[in-house]
């Protein structure tokens, strides 16, 4: 168990969305590098079919009016705390609330994203996008999405599926949301997005660090939804920190030319700092070379 409490988890700002699509072009990029270079191509506001020379048709409803957000909107009405403990999307979404009541408390002026659990494809501010993708923030929508369908993708990776390393992922993804609101994202647009000091990989580690000040926070307090984390618990988020560097995703023959996340060292390191302060002051990958 993570989660601490009993009783309904209330949000707003949490929904489903997506689902099967019909013909036209899917972006089905698999993992590796693709799924990388598809995710900062939404974190930057551009759309993935420029990038794959893929196209929207067919991914998704637009409206979102399809048997699947139903689905998924009925599972997340059901959801408790209790849920939260052994379910996916009950999981998402209580981490979701957890991460906003600790930004809520450490940046003045935070308002929370939306968050859109989906399933296969989705349509997005940032144009379309597939569960291969991964989990993704898009900026000019404001809303963090996520298939749950990525946790046992993420474990063939080499990550973890335990409770704090989902929720990690969820607590990073709402750490791109905390950089669109300081103007993070921005600088980081205009230092690029390849290669080892590159905005993109200044931005994916000072998310990491961001998501380690939410773990620092999340279970301190009269309000803290989870219960006091442990070391096995942390040691989870390294192993899938470390599972998603870009060199351990591209092997033996990776370039730090390509690289647009950073190295498993480096995204261990920037969780650890955030962690180990819960101060989003030091989390400044943009003040230093020595990432």
């Amino acid at each position: 168990m993570t989660f601490q409490g009993s009783g309904p988890l209330d949000s707003s700002t949490v929904s489903g969305g997506g689902g099967g699509g019909g013909g036209g072009t899917r972006i089905a990029l698999g993992g590796g590098a693709g799924l990388i270079i598809t995710i900062v191509a939404l974190l930057f506001g551009i759309n993935p079919g420029d990038i794959t020379g893929g196209n929207n048709t067919g991914i998704g409803d637009p409206a979102g009016n399809n048997s699947s957000q139903s689905a998924i909107d009925q599972h997340l009405a059901s959801c408790t705390i209790e849920k939260a403990n052994t379910d996916d999307i009950c999981r998402i979404k209580a981490t979701t609330i957890s991460v906003d009541r600790v930004w809520a408390e450490q940046m003045q002026g935070y308002t929370p994203p939306k968050t859109v659990i989906f399933s296969n494809s989705v349509n997005t501010g940032c144009g379309a996008a597939s569960s291969s993708t991964g989990p993704f923030y898009c900026p000019a929508d404001q809303t963090a999405y996520f298939d749950p369908s990525f946790f046992a993708t993420l474990k063939q990776m080499g990550g973890s599926d335990g409770p704090l390393a989902q929720e990690y992922v969820v607590a990073h993804e709402y750490g791109h949301h905390v950089q669109n609101l300081t103007g993070a994202l921005r600088k980081g647009q205009r230092l690029g997005s390849q290669g080892p000091k590159s905005g993109s990989v200044r931005v994916e580690l000072q998310a990491d660090c961001l998501a380690g000040v939410w773990a620092y926070h999340a279970d301190k307090g009269s309000d803290a939804m989870l219960e006091p984390l442990t070391e096995d618990q942390i040691a989870s988020v390294i192993q899938t920190a470390k599972a998603i560097g870009d060199d351990t995703i591209q092997g033996a023959n990776s370039n730090p030319e390509g690289w647009t996340h950073g190295s498993a060292t480096q995204r261990q390191r920037w969780f650890t700092i955030g962690y180990s302060r819960g101060d989003a002051s030091r989390c400044d990958t943009f003040a230093t070379n020595d990432l």
